[in-house]
């Protein structure tokens, strides 16, 4: 009896494995595809051998400027920030055991946002300045909430509602920077505002992606302290875990992503909501999803920038396009919640 039961075990474990491998599989195949779509699709549409000798340093005319100058960087700019996005998204979903609890709606994205804003229509700023106050302001609000939320006893409800609060501040401080700043700046702040791949360039992209491929695999190492922590504080500590270095590793960790995310990419909308339930429906229960979440918010932002790009008459920023995939689900998982009483 008992040999079956490890038998059982074990049996549920491989099939988790085997199932854990074709979903990543074909998130990466799909990523991979949408990739290569973003450098042959564009005004013109380029074969590829000619986009394959381009990239290897071969001077095509028109191919050459219109790949590396405007179509690499904006592939790569969506690629590491659905990356950062998704995989942020799910570590504070998981980790705060509340589908709402994602940068975009408890505020952090904001506090980024506001700190970017705020360096462009009032100090003239732009790139490392931006990115640096970026990452700084997201911090800031991530810490500014946790305290606020703490209490005599840690409340993931509260710390939601307050990051609701605080995102609708700072949303009214964006407000106002727009409304007093001059009329040149506000281009350039509205880029931010709406989440947009138009205009990246490769000389912004070190601070993306040193950043992802720093923070990243320090979350996916801690992808099991992860999964315990959604059992419970009072569980992850009786298991081993240190709850609070843990937690701040990946708070921080996440933060910085999503910061630098926003920095170069302004903040697209629901991506960070969205890819951690997905990967959750596809990867199935009970599997490490940083990595799966991370593929499938890179396949919604390169997917969601194509379909904007070439799906109606007029070109759409990514992050409208996201928005309106992502606000409809927000209103179905409040509904749900609501009739669960977990709200």
């Amino acid at each position: 009896m008992r040999d079956q039961s490890i038998e059982f075990i074990m049996a549920g474990r491989r099939h988790r494995r085997r199932r854990w491998i074709l979903v990543t599989s074909l998130l990466a195949a799909l990523a991979c595809a949408l990739c290569c779509a973003m450098l042959l699709l564009g005004n013109t549409i380029y074969p590829v051998k000619d986009v394959i000798a381009s990239l290897s340093g071969e001077k095509i005319k028109g191919v050459t400027f219109a790949v590396n100058t405007i179509r690499l960087p904006r592939m790569l700019t969506g690629l590491f920030a659905g990356f950062a996005f998704g995989i942020a998204g799910h570590t504070f979903q998981t980790m705060l055991r509340n589908p709402l609890a994602n940068p975009n709606v408890i505020g952090i994205t904001s506090g980024s946002s506001a700190a970017a804003v705020f360096c462009i229509v009032v100090l003239q700023a732009s790139g490392a300045v931006v990115s640096l106050a970026s990452v700084i302001a997201g911090l800031a609000t991530v810490l500014f909430i946790y305290v606020l939320s703490r209490g005599k006893v840690f409340s993931i409800g509260r710390l939601i509602l307050i990051g609701i609060g605080i995102q609708a501040m700072l949303d009214a401080v964006i407000s106002y920077l727009l409304l007093v700043s001059s009329e040149k700046d506000i281009p350039a702040a509205i880029r931010w505002l709406t989440g947009s791949l138009n205009g990246s360039q490769m000389s912004a992209l070190p601070p993306l992606v040193i950043t992802v491929l720093i923070c990243s695999p320090i979350i996916i190492l801690l992808g099991k302290h992860l999964s315990i922590l959604e059992l419970g504080e009072q569980s992850a500590f009786s298991l081993g875990v240190d709850t609070d270095r843990t937690r701040i590793a990946l708070i921080v960790g996440s933060v910085c992503m999503v910061a630098i995310a926003t920095a170069t990419t302004g903040p697209i909308a629901f991506v960070s909501f969205l890819a951690g339930p997905i990967a959750k429906r596809l990867v199935g229960a009970g599997a490490l999803n940083s990595i799966p979440a991370g593929l499938v918010g890179i396949n919604l932002v390169l997917g969601a920038d194509l379909i904007g790009q070439f799906a109606f008459e007029y070109r759409f920023p990514v992050g409208v396009i996201t928005g309106l995939v992502g606000a409809p689900y927000l209103i179905f998982l409040l509904m749900r919640m609501n009739r669960k009483g977990e709200l």
